[in-house]
């Protein structure tokens, strides 16, 4: 769907000024001809000099964030339904070991989970190294006497909050160069403005296209910053909400289990935290942890 939002921003641009110019095609063809001529030298200035102020902007780690967070666009989520339930299904043994056999018993597997038996049940989230980290490092602490509720829940919070900034910060930075695009946009009408001056003893209709070529620039400045980085700026910052939320989930389950709540109750605060579409019905999660084997 984003790449179709993407291609309707030409569709609706290009086709309404055909729409407004009658359908006037030689018209049309012309000014096409204009706007294509005067494409190169300002899409070199405008996002040239964008790209330029991120790179100094922004270290390398949001950088390479940036990068990754393009992913937005084919995979809009962090973590579907399936990777909600492995992960809730996880917990749910985890706890269920907790509970039947003590903390102790889980030392093995927190203290080594790329090695555990019980992690390598659930392959995807054993494979999750931040998620996996996340969890063991709070049931370690847990498991060394430190079963006070409060302080295990201020202690996620702060660390939830760093990673919803970290997470957040490739969406916030995109949105930033978004923000100076259309002043990029008006230097390169400037410049244009500039170029027309320096000729201005030609004839009428080759100052007419020179002009036209310089407000392309702040066409494109403004068009490309609404139409395109702005919007993708926002659905980074969408996919990185979603991925604070699957730390939020677990933080919800294990702070339950720790307020006095069975496994399976701990297990159903989390499920309600889910949004609708991704959130497995509480028959359809039963049913499935019924089905796993007895932790060990």
């Amino acid at each position: 769907m984003k790449f179709i939002g993407l291609a309707l921003v030409f569709v609706c641009t290009f086709g309404g000024l055909l729409v407004a110019m009658h359908f006037d095609m030689p018209k049309f063809m012309g000014l096409m001809t204009v706007i294509i001529g005067a494409l190169p030298g300002e899409i070199v200035i405008i996002m040239g000099c964008a790209i330029a102020a991120f790179l100094v902007a922004n270290t390398g780690e949001t950088i390479k964030g940036t990068m990754k967070y393009f992913g937005a666009l084919s995979k809009p989520e962090a973590y579907s339904k399936e990777d909600y339930i492995e992960m809730l299904s996880t917990l749910f043994t985890v706890l269920k070991l907790a509970k039947t056999k003590g903390w102790l018993a889980l030392e093995q597997h927190i203290e080594n989970p790329d090695e555990s038996e019980l992690f390598a049940q659930f392959p995807k989230f054993q494979h999750n190294h931040h998620a996996i980290v996340f969890v063991c490092d709070y049931l370690r602490i847990i498991s060394l006497g430190n079963d006070n509720a409060f302080e295990i829940e201020a202690l996620m919070d702060q660390e939830i909050e760093g990673i919803e900034h970290h997470e957040g910060h490739p969406g916030h930075a995109m949105q930033t160069m978004a923000d100076g695009i259309p002043a990029l946009g008006i230097v390169a009408a400037v410049l244009g403005v500039i170029k027309t001056m320096a000729s201005i003893s030609e004839p009428p209709e080759v100052l007419g296209k020179m002009i036209g070529g310089a407000l392309v620039g702040t066409f494109l400045g403004v068009w490309v910053s609404y139409g395109m980085v702005s919007p993708i700026a926002a659905a980074m910052s969408t996919k990185a909400e979603t991925e604070v939320l699957y730390y939020k989930c677990m933080k919800v389950c294990i702070i339950a289990f720790l307020n006095g709540a069975a496994p399976q109750v701990s297990i159903e605060f989390a499920r309600k935290l889910l949004p609708h579409h991704l959130q497995p019905s509480f028959l359809e999660l039963e049913e499935i942890l019924n089905e796993l084997p007895s932790p060990a």
